[in-house]
C-alpha cells in the first residue's frame, strides 16, 4: 500500500482520529498493511508480540487452544477495533491465537511507533487506555455472566447486544458474526447446549433460525423471557 493509503486508513480508525497529520506521518513508517484470506493465522499462542493490530475490514477470532484441539473463543474483533496492545505493553508472549474469520485487511503498527505516539500525544494515550479498559470491563462482564447466568440468559443477552438500541416490539433480523460453534464457545456453551436454547426460543415463538440469520419476532418479549424464573 502507498503512504497516502496507510495514512487514510489510520485516520478513519477511532483510535487514531485525534492524531495530527504530522503525528500520523511519523507513525506511518511503523505501519504494515496485511491483506489475508479467511482461516489464516496471524499469530499463535506463545508467539512474541512486536506491535498491535487494527482491523480495517473483516473479522478476527482471538482464542485459547487446548492440547485436545478444542478452542475457547475469547473475543471476535470487528472493523475499527484493535487488539494485542495490552500484550505489547507487557512485553510477554501472546496468550491467545488470532485467526481470520473472513477475508480481511489489517494494519500492524510496530511497538516503536506506538510508544512514540504515546510520548507525543496525551490524547492518544487516553484513547488507548480507554480501549484497554473497555476490553477489561467486557471480560469481567463475561466472567460474571458465565458464573451467574443460565445458558438461556447468555444466548438472549448475546442477541440483545446485537441490537442498535433498546429492545422493542418490532421484528428484527440479525446476522450471526460467526458460525454457531464459535458463538457457543464465545458464550462458554457447548454447541449442543446452544442448539437446544435456539430450539427452546423457536418453540416459544421468539426466534426463527435460518443459517446465520436470526429473526427476533419481538425483542422486548425476548428480554422479558430471559428474565423470567425457570419453569
Amino acid at each position: 500500500m502507498s503512504r497516502i493509503d496507510i495514512i487514510q486508513h489510520l485516520r478513519h480508525q477511532p483510535l487514531f482520529q485525534q492524531l495530527s497529520p504530522q503525528q500520523l506521518a511519523s507513525l506511518e513508517p511503523h505501519v504494515r498493511a496485511l491483506q489475508a484470506d479467511k482461516g489464516q493465522l496471524l499469530f499463535q499462542r506463545g508467539d512474541d508480540c512486536d506491535g498491535m493490530y487494527v482491523v480495517v475490514y473483516g473479522k478476527v477470532k482471538l482464542a485459547i487452544p487446548s492440547p485436545q484441539g478444542v478452542e475457547k473463543v475469547v473475543e471476535i474483533i470487528h472493523p475499527g477495533q484493535s487488539f494485542a496492545e495490552a500484550v505489547m505493553f507487557l512485553g510477554k508472549p501472546c496468550p491467545v491465537l488470532a485467526q481470520l474469520l473472513e477475508d480481511s485487511m489489517l494494519l500492524h503498527i510496530g511497538a516503536a511507533g506506538i510508544f512514540q505516539a504515546l510520548a507525543e500525544d496525551p490524547g492518544f494515550a487516553r484513547n488507548m487506555l480507554a480501549g484497554i479498559s473497555l476490553r477489561l470491563h467486557g471480560m469481567i462482564r463475561d466472567v460474571e455472566r458465565y458464573s451467574v447466568e443460565t445458558a438461556l440468559q447468555r444466548v438472549i443477552g448475546y442477541f440483545l447486544q446485537q441490537l442498535d438500541g433498546a429492545p422493542d416490539g418490532e421484528k428484527t433480523v440479525l446476522t450471526l458474526e460467526a458460525n454457531k460453534n464459535l458463538i457457543a464457545s464465545r458464550l462458554n456453551l457447548t454447541p449442543e447446549t446452544f442448539s437446544r436454547v435456539l430450539q427452546q426460543l423457536n418453540k416459544a415463538g421468539l426466534v426463527e433460525v435460518d443459517g446465520k440469520s436470526i429473526s427476533l419476532s419481538n425483542p422486548a418479549a425476548l428480554a422479558d423471557y430471559g428474565m423470567a424464573p425457570p419453569a
